[in-house]
């Protein structure tokens, strides 16, 4: 009843997201931004995969019902007539002869035999549901790791493209600093060839954007997409800017018509705003120990409840094979009908019958030895399962939560490193810090942002993973 109720549930969900968005993802039109729901819907509704596990349901719910049909009379019928001509030394003579009949036919008991059938049948049914439910959930966890690898880089490129205005500012000032004497000639090529790195690394990163919507796609089973976007989930949702920065002149600033303030002549500075990447994080820590995830796969894992149900119905047929050792109760009921030359007659027939149906006793006895052998197979493989699903859960649990401590570390690293960037800035400004300070701690600060982005996506792909693992979507 549960399995039942499980299915329907998951039915309903899927159903009720259809239904809010069919409009929206019909079919992805240029410019639309999709969420997470919207992506794992696409995905269902294109994979072929999917498809061929509802046929396998098919299939056997049809077996389910030809293993119900002995339940059901069987009718029979037949129509005939004969023509005879017959001469001899002495006479002759013409026969003419017209016969018809209707029978129904009905087994009374069976011993068994048709009910271990039919729910052999019906296992493998439900064997062939958890299979479905087994494909849905690979299909759905390959599309949460290509979401978060397209979050992740699109959180590259913001990173980058701001690290390129960071570069173009300090390049400027640089300039500036040069034009006044205030630094070397080597200052400025040097800040011409960071400036140079950030653009290249803009570049990669966009490329990576674009193969990391391949992926998306290629889970999707979208062979052709427009451009769209994809909104932000709930354990990665950065802002949209990852290192705003203003470019003030301290001591000598301009007011243009618009309201904008910007520097004049020489002397220049940037401030980097605290406003990055870990305003409006959410975190929340997992909340299950080793042990209840381990229980909890046991419970949900599609591929496990598959083997037993697998298991159940080669018990069946082993039952089925026992009981082929005893007859059939049939019984049968008839009219039958004949016309010919000489007389006419008709009648109702009655009948009990008791039929072994061609019992051949070794072969029987063989068929028993191989379900028993099925039987410790399939035994074994639920044992043989049970255990991959314990180390599968383990090895996700254990990297999942390295990740997870690693976060609020890696928050403080960013800040850290936000912080060392604006005193060095401060420190070169005054002509306190040099040239190869500055870059250092800009570079540190661009890559404790890249390598917090890292870790959050590595961290959500591990939870799925260990969602997965579980047998939750």
């Amino acid at each position: 009843m549960k399995r039942y109720l499980k299915i329907l549930i998951i039915i309903i969900i899927f159903g009720f997201i259809s239904t809010i968005r069919a409009e929206a993802i019909e079919e992805i039109t240029k410019g639309a931004t999709l969420s997470l729901e919207d992506c794992i819907h696409l995905a269902i509704q294109n994979s072929y995969d999917i498809e061929i596990a509802k046929q396998y349901v098919e299939m056997y719910d049809a077996r389910v019902g030809q293993s119900k049909a002995s339940y059901f009379p069987s009718i029979g019928a037949s129509f005939g007539s004969d023509f005879a001509n017959t001469e001899t030394k002495y006479r002759s003579s013409n026969r003419k002869n017209f016969s018809a009949q209707i029978g129904l036919n009905q087994l009374i008991y069976s011993f068994g035999k048709v009910f271990s059938q039919v729910k052999m049948q019906k296992f493998y049914k439900i064997a062939a549901e958890y299979d479905l439910d087994a494909t849905i959930l690979d299909t759905v966890n390959n599309v949460k790791s290509a979401y978060y690898g397209v979050l992740a880089a699109k959180a590259n490129i913001d990173i980058q493209r701001a690290n390129v205005l960071v570069n173009e500012r300090q390049y400027n000032r640089t300039k500036a600093f040069f034009d006044e004497g205030l630094v070397s000639k080597i200052d400025l090529v040097n800040q011409e060839v960071y400036l140079s790195d950030a653009k290249i690394n803009l570049v990669n990163a966009e490329n990576l954007y674009q193969n990391s919507i391949i992926l998306l796609n290629n889970a999707m089973f979208v062979v052709s997409a427009p451009d769209y976007q994809i909104e932000n989930t709930e354990t990665f949702n950065f802002k949209d800017n990852y290192a705003e920065v203003n470019l003030v002149n301290i001591a000598n600033t301009t007011t243009k018509e618009d309201g904008t303030i910007e520097p004049k002549d020489a002397v220049l500075t940037m401030q980097v705003e605290k406003t990055d990447i870990l305003e409006n994080y959410k975190f929340t820590k997992y909340p299950y120990t080793l042990k209840e995830s381990i229980d909890r796969a046991y419970k949900n894992r599609p591929d496990l409840l598959s083997m037993i149900a697998t298991q159940d119905a080669v018990n069946e047929a082993l039952k089925y094979s026992k009981r082929e050792y005893f007859p059939d109760l049939t019984g049968s009921v008839g009219y039958n009908w004949q016309n010919n030359t000489f007389y006419s007659s008709n009648g109702v027939t009655l009948g009990a019958y008791i039929s072994t149906n061609n019992l051949n006793f070794m072969e029987t006895k063989l068929r028993i030895k191989e379900n028993k052998s099925q039987l410790e197979i399939a035994k074994k493989n639920v044992e043989s399962i049970k255990q991959k699903i314990y180390f599968e859960v383990q090895s996700a649990y254990i990297n999942m939560i390295q990740l997870e401590k690693n976060i609020p570390l890696m928050q403080t690293k960013v800040k850290q490193t936000l912080e060392n960037y604006e005193l060095a800035d401060a420190r070169y400004e005054v002509g306190l810090g040099n040239f190869i300070e500055l870059q250092d701690a800009k570079e540190n600060y661009n890559n404790a942002q890249r390598d917090y982005v890292q870790n959050i996506y590595n961290y959500n792909v591990a939870l799925t993973n260990l969602q997965t693992a579980m047998g939750e979507k």
